[in-house]
């Protein structure tokens, strides 16, 4: 009996070691560690967010762009830290391949919800069309996780840096930057793969640059 419920419990087990970063790891990369919590993809949401809707309509704007934000960064947070506290995977990176396809299940639900409301009362449109690429690149990178463990973290920093570019200039591009370190400390946390990495880079700035710049 009690072997049956160890394996409930840990249903992480079953990836490979790679697939969830140890306490240990962590300890001796602080500096990683760091980095890999403050550019969290919520980060990159919360800023893309405001940026998008400080241009579409300046302080409100700015309100509109809370609704993303709770929809978008909030309630998957909150979804993904009663997770943790339940014991169904160990920390925010979610790094079991099965739970993450739970945790963007659930986001793009989320997202969903957000899109309707925006559409609803009337808000901007850029705001729209960020949120449905958010959907988008989930979508595309919920199906690539089915088969291998693609960077989150690498998909929403590069996307959201495309977006800032198209909707303020090239200049943003100077985000990828923060990007690359972001890659480092996932490579560091032994988190993922560079091949990986590089993978969420590509792909997370490709689809979500060609979806926005498609809707906006």
């Amino acid at each position: 009996m009690s072997s049956t419920s160890t394996t409930t419990v840990r249903p992480a087990a079953t990836d490979s070691a790679m697939s969830s970063p140890t306490t240990d790891l962590h300890r001796h990369h602080p500096v990683a560690h760091a980095i890999s919590e403050w550019l969290h993809p919520k980060t990159w949401i919360v800023l893309v967010s405001l940026l998008t809707g400080w241009h579409a309509q300046h302080y409100a704007g700015l309100g509109w762009s809370l609704i993303t934000i709770l929809f978008a960064a909030v309630i998957p947070m909150l979804f993904i830290d009663s997770g943790i506290r339940r014991g169904r995977w160990a920390d925010r990176n979610v790094g079991a391949r099965n739970a993450r396809l739970v945790v963007m299940a659930v986001i793009i639900a989320s997202v969903l919800i957000g899109i309707a409301l925006i559409a609803f009362f009337g808000g901007p449109t850029s705001l729209i069309a960020l949120t449905v690429t958010m959907m988008a690149t989930l979508a595309v990178l919920a199906v690539i996780t089915v088969a291998w463990k693609i960077s989150v973290h690498q998909a929403v920093s590069a996307g959201a840096v495309a977006i800032a570019a198209l909707i303020y200039g090239p200049w943003m591009l100077l985000g990828f930057i923060p990007v690359a370190v972001v890659g480092w400390s996932r490579i560091a946390l032994r988190d993922h793969t560079p091949a990986q990495v590089t993978a969420g880079t590509v792909v997370g700035a490709a689809v979500a640059g060609a979806v926005f710049a498609g809707l906006h």
